[in-house]
């Protein structure tokens, strides 16, 4: 029986590292992903939380969301 000594094993054993590594990284992501319901911060979802916070005021806001609105 041949066994692969050298180089040929230290390759397959980096790659492999890199195969379960990537997907491990994969997993945890797609987790991530999960929990936080795949929201993303839209201009239109940040100006909502800027007036929830107090920062603008609704004139402030309805002026912004018609200039992104215009920009679409």
């Amino acid at each position: 029986m041949y066994m692969m000594h050298g180089f040929g094993s230290f390759w397959s054993f980096i790659v492999m590292i890199l195969f379960w590594v990537g997907l491990i990284g994969l997993g945890i992501f797609l987790i991530s992903q999960f929990i936080n319901g795949g929201n993303k911060k839209t201009s239109l979802n940040i100006l909502k939380e800027r007036l929830a916070k107090g920062e603008i005021d609704e004139a402030e806001y309805e002026r912004l969301k018609s200039i992104l609105k215009r920009d679409e």
